[in-house]
């Protein structure tokens, strides 16, 4: 059997190199750790004789995503799963991969247990965790991913244990890890929801979508990722915008020979900046030109 896995593992070395994404991620080492991942597992060796294609994407898979299965990275696995290989890729795997393709400067995931000290900072802030390691901290109570992107924005996604647990009741592989791992798989899950609102890369999305195919866990819309700034450059474009607007209906205003187009020009200025402090100066400049058109007509 050994044999046959051997050469099922070598034969797979020209679809591997033509689906490298990452050339740290070499064949002649992953070809080996994909070899020493069947030879310790009987199981997931029976399974790839068995189902030799699913076998054959995994470690496609590897290679597309650039993600190694080194044993001491503890990045990613070959599991057996519902009569298949599936490749496995840790909440380390998925964090390394987002670091590695630069979508974020560096990043860590946190259980939250009863005993612990939390304290939600917002969203774009990493929160207050308070906790003895070497103590009991009780039952988990929940969880949170806290992330540094490229542009020095803080980003952090928390989740509760109910919506962990709901996560872990719709996969594929709620009778495997989630029994065996609980707090790997919990960690992923968060990992994987944090993942949504981070700069995107296709590396990452493919890993995600491996990881939601072999678990079967329903995947979001995807919500993307904009830096505080490009927020900030938007406002304040807005703002002007708004504000020539205003200075335009202003001087229509001013121009106006009749008391109806006074009015008309003074609607609009109004309703654009309603809420806004400048809606002030517009009703200023309206008295004094009603004022005006009064004596006028008188």
């Amino acid at each position: 059997m050994s044999f046959s896995i051997v050469e099922f593992v070598k034969q797979q070395e020209p679809l591997f190199v033509g689906a490298l994404t990452d050339q740290a991620v070499t064949w002649a080492k992953e070809s080996q750790f994909a070899i020493q991942l069947f030879q310790k597992n009987d199981y997931l060796a029976k399974t790839a004789i068995s189902n030799p294609t699913s076998a054959q994407n995994a470690i496609i898979n590897v290679a597309a995503i650039g993600i190694t299965l080194n044993p001491a990275s503890k990045l990613a696995y070959l599991v057996p799963r519902d009569g298949s290989v599936c490749l496995d890729i840790s909440y380390m795997g998925l964090l390394h991969l987002a670091q590695s393709a630069g979508c974020i400067l560096w990043g860590q995931c946190k259980l939250v247990y009863e005993n612990d000290t939390y304290e939600s900072n917002g969203l774009d802030k990493a929160p207050t965790h308070k906790y003895n390691a070497f103590g009991e901290r009780g039952p988990v109570v929940g969880g949170y991913c806290t992330v540094k992107t490229p542009g020095g924005d803080y980003l952090t996604e928390e989740m509760s244990l109910s919506e962990i647990k709901a996560t872990e009741a719709t996969s594929k592989a709620k009778n495997g890890p989630w029994k065996t791992f609980w707090e790997e798989m919990a960690r992923k899950t968060i990992v994987k929801r944090a993942s949504k609102y981070w700069p995107r890369t296709e590396r990452l999305d493919n890993a995600i979508h491996v990881i939601n195919e072999d678990e079967g866990v329903h995947s979001e819309p995807v919500m993307e990722h904009v830096p505080e700034s490009e927020i900030m450059n938007a406002e304040n474009a807005r703002k002007e915008e708004v504000f020539n607007k205003a200075q335009s209906l202003c001087e229509s205003m001013e121009a106006s020979e009749n008391m109806e187009d006074l009015k008309r020009y003074f609607k609009e200025a109004f309703l654009l900046t309603r809420g806004m402090k400048l809606q002030q100066n517009i009703q200023a400049v309206y008295a004094e030109c009603k004022e005006k058109l009064e004596v006028t007509e008188a």
